[in-house]
């Protein structure tokens, strides 16, 4: 496998480490395709095991891409976040360890909104899923599909906040009200404490005009929601997922590694302050 060149870290939390009051479950959503979702999840995550934090991963999503960005193939997977989620298989059973925990997807949980459809209680599937063993963690991310089925409300449900990559050009930007009404539909039947915690600008060119525009509509209409951080492009978010692997990884000391490093300094200066409030 690609990450055959990488010792696993092993779940503990490094000294100095200062854990959040209770495990974060952190859901990155997006119902518009292509806006760097997965690419978010596993570099802020790998970033926040580098700060010295217990990290899970979890992939919703039934493309895979989380899951393939660490070497792992979903094609070949027998038991993945479909049989957790329709069949209750226990969690345990679905993590693999590379740069952190991941709990796999493969392509049967295209199945998943439907198989859940019919079953009582069905949007706490995940949430009930994660309760055995989310205290061995202090931060779970979740990559979900591009889309608000199902899938995502059960995200919604079990997270205590949602990051949004954002695109950096108009259409990106009027997909946010769609994904606030869902999150108030949530609110108020299933999770009144879930809420978006912050917007990280993506795929940033501050050579094109349209780019910079976008990044400054999105500030001026979501203010402190949005992160300092831009994350630009760069061919080195293509090249690591072929090699199985974290931009932090594949070139610790790139640009690249370094944006997602400083956004997660940002993220968890944020969820201190939302401790002490």
């Amino acid at each position: 496998m690609g990450l055959a060149r990488l010792l696993p870290r092993p779940n503990v939390r490094a000294a100095g480490a200062v854990a959040p009051a209770e495990t974060r479950v952190i859901v990155l959503a997006n119902q518009k395709g292509g806006v760097a979702k997965t690419t978010t999840t596993l570099n802020l995550g790998v970033a926040f095991a580098e700060q010295g934090h217990r990290v899970l991963l979890v992939d919703l999503d039934p493309q895979g891409n989380l899951t393939m960005s660490q070497g792992l193939d979903p094609d070949a997977i027998e038991q993945s976040m479909f049989d957790v989620l329709v069949h209750r298989l226990p969690m345990d059973q679905v993590i693999a360890t590379r740069e952190v925990d991941i709990a796999v997807s493969s392509i049967d949980l295209a199945g998943a909104d439907m198989a859940l459809s019919s079953q009582i209680g069905r949007e706490r599937a995940l949430e009930k899923a994660l309760a055995p063993i989310k205290d061995r963690y202090d931060y779970i991310l979740i990559d979900t599909p591009p889309s608000l089925g199902l899938l995502t409300v059960n995200a919604f449900v079990a997270g205590t906040g949602v990051i949004v990559p954002v695109q950096t050009e108009y259409l990106s930007l009027r997909g946010l009200v769609q994904l606030e009404n869902t999150l108030t539909m949530v609110r108020e039947n299933l999770n009144p404490r879930i809420e978006i915690v912050g917007i990280v600008p993506t795929m940033y060119d501050r050579r094109v005009t349209h780019s910079r525009e976008a990044d400054e509509i999105l500030r001026e209409n979501f203010g402190d929601l949005v992160y300092n951080t831009r994350i630009k492009k760069t061919v080195r978010f293509a090249e690591a997922p072929v090699k199985g692997s974290s931009v932090i990884a594949y070139e610790p000391t790139g640009e690249a590694a370094m944006m997602y490093r400083d956004l997660a300094k940002e993220v968890l200066s944020g969820e201190k302050s939302r401790q002490h409030a």
